[in-house]
């Protein structure tokens, strides 16, 4: 009997017609997966095969639009979803009414695997744990449309004391050894352990089964620094176990989180989709994608349009569509950037709100927004070879490779922004959702008089979901928006010869700390932010506690817009 290995996971809904949506599942073994609802709505897919693992994405018609649908998951006829002994309530498709126009999006990144049940948990209560427990004590209360996981859904180079135990057992059992770091993965097949430990989460399983999600990869998704600068990537790929690595990291990321945040439609078009279900085993298909991928990023576009109603989503590829080239650095390509206006500018009739969701924040502190610009003059040669070699050794310890290390990106990305905001069809806001940083913050761009867009332009970095941030760093970003620190900034951005941004920015809130979640409220032209961290403070048993006894409690609740 087949037996549900991970998911299911609830990714795409459409808010187009409202009938159709996508379920993603992993497997024991080869098998036919069904989708069933009790109203006739659902659909069926033969798995395919990937290194000795087999996955299916299961495409359900016939949902009727602004219902809430129960479903389960068959395998080969026997009803594996949902478990038999889970006290969870059932897993539900909710679809939007059509035509919509209302959403409720949650985001957030960097979320460490959580540890054992019933072990202490070293950097807190997980806030995706803590928001299932939530829904699932109340089926009933306002739950997001979609959650956005912006960057490091997994860490394949800090894995937790279980995986390391599993890594070196795997290895002795292949016999072949590897020149892998012991406490990193090293290949497709060390990477599904990652998903497994992560997904198999109950609170965070139950979660992703019934709340869709869009995800886009960030550093630690394939290791730290991933693509900080051309010399990094000379360097991994002369050592003997990158390039396995980064292939297993690429063909991984395709099959577990890619293909959810696709439509049908655009899977009915996909090539490499379409080769991996006809050979059935799409290991070598795969594996030949990757190999184009990681030697000529324009080869994949991992950026991605959604729509919910009359909220746009475009989700940006911050890593692997980079320039490297010292004198032509791009935090995107000239294809993907083009992409990114286009889709940008693209009936903007149709669009209240627009957001761009990008694993690393555009708007940093002023201090540290100039000093990744001075680092990056430096490596380009401003101050000549010796301060060039300087920068490159500090860009890598301080992780200087955001928005701002990108100075002409930097710059593109605010063109276009602030010229969607002054569209005679501008969006009431126009809102960039990042992570990676480890704390939350809202910053607010200003432009020169005359220059303001008609739009609310904001920033939402919101980050860990589950991680820690170190005390040093802590002290860095409270700092980093002092005056002192700006004024130190300035002196930076003139040893580097830096342009004067077109725009200057103030923190409109925070910086927060902990295990937190943001949630925008769209509702019409209308916008409300909302921001809760996860609280070790409740007793087991509470309602709306997680196993560990944790709870969301609201840290800001904030209208965006008039009337919000």
């Amino acid at each position: 009997m087949a037996r549900l290995r991970l998911g299911p996971l609830l990714r795409y809904v459409d808010w187009g017609s409202g009938t159709s949506a996508t379920v993603w599942v992993e497997t024991d073994t080869a098998c036919t997966v069904e989708l069933l609802c009790p109203d006739g709505a659902g659909g069926s897919a033969p798995t395919f095969g990937v290194a000795g693992h087999h996955y299916a994405l299961v495409v359900v018609t016939g949902l009727t639009p602004g219902t809430t649908t129960p479903y389960e998951v068959l395998l080969d006829g026997e009803r594996v979803w949902p478990l038999a002994d889970s006290p969870l309530p059932p897993s539900t498709l909710r679809t939007p009414p059509v035509p919509a126009t209302d959403a409720v999006v949650a985001f957030g990144s960097c979320r460490w695997a959580a540890p054992a049940a019933g072990r202490s948990d070293p950097v807190g209560p997980d806030v995706l744990d803590t928001l299932s427990a939530r829904l699932a004590a109340d089926p009933e209360a306002e739950r997001p449309d979609v959650l956005l996981l912006l960057g490091d859904q997994v860490y394949a180079d800090e894995t937790s004391a279980g995986t390391r135990a599993w890594i070196a057992r795997h290895r002795r059992a292949a016999g072949t050894g590897s020149a892998a770091p012991p406490d990193q993965v090293a290949d497709y097949e060390e990477y599904t352990r990652l998903y497994d430990e992560s997904w198999g989460d109950p609170g965070l399983r139950w979660l992703l089964a019934t709340v869709p999600s869009c995800m886009i990869f960030d550093d630690h998704d394939v290791i730290d620094d991933w693509n900080t600068s051309a010399a990094w990537v000379a360097e991994m790929r002369a050592t003997p176990w990158w390039h396995e690595r980064i292939i297993g990291g690429l063909m991984s990321y395709w099959v577990y989180q890619h293909l959810g945040n696709l439509s049908p439609a655009e899977l009915a078009e996909d090539e490499v989709y379409a080769a991996v279900l006809a050979a059935g085993d799409g290991t070598e298909v795969l594996r030949a994608f990757a190999e184009r991928a990681e030697a000529d990023p324009a080869a994949a576009r991992w950026s991605y349009r959604r729509d919910f109603g009359r909220t746009r989503l475009l989700m940006v590829d911050t890593r692997a569509a980079r320039v490297l080239e010292e004198r032509r650095r791009a935090m995107l390509d000239a294809e993907e950037a083009a992409w990114l206006r286009t889709q940008a500018f693209d009936d903007l009739a149709a669009v209240d709100h627009l957001l761009v969701g990008t694993s690393l924040p555009w708007l940093l502190p002023p201090m540290v927004h100039f000093a990744e610009g001075w680092h990056a003059a430096l490596c380009r040669g401003e101050r000549g070879p010796r301060w060039a070699r300087f920068g490159e050794w500090l860009r890598r310890r301080a992780d200087l490779e955001h928005w701002p290390a990108f100075p002409s990106s930097f710059a593109r990305l605010t063109d276009t922004v602030a010229e969607v905001g002054r569209h005679a069809h501008a969006p009431a806001t126009v809102c960039v959702l990042s992570g990676d940083v480890h704390h939350a913050y809202v910053a607010e761009p200003v432009w020169p008089a005359g220059q303001q867009p008609r739009s609310r332009v904001l920033q939402f970095t919101c980050s860990p979901l589950h991680n820690s941030v170190p005390a040093t760093m802590r002290a860095g970003f409270l700092l980093g928006w002092s005056r002192p620190a700006k004024l130190f900034g300035h002196l930076l951005a003139r040893h580097g010869r830096l342009v004067r941004p077109t725009v200057r920015w103030e923190r409109a809130g925070g910086p927060w700390f902990g295990n937190q979640l943001m949630t925008l409220t769209l509702r019409g032209r209308t916008a409300r932010l909302r921001l809760e961290r996860a609280s070790a403070g409740a007793k087991r048993g509470r309602r709306g506690a997680d196993r560990s006894g944790a709870r969301l409690e609201g840290v800001l609740d904030r209208a965006l817009t008039d009337g919000s």
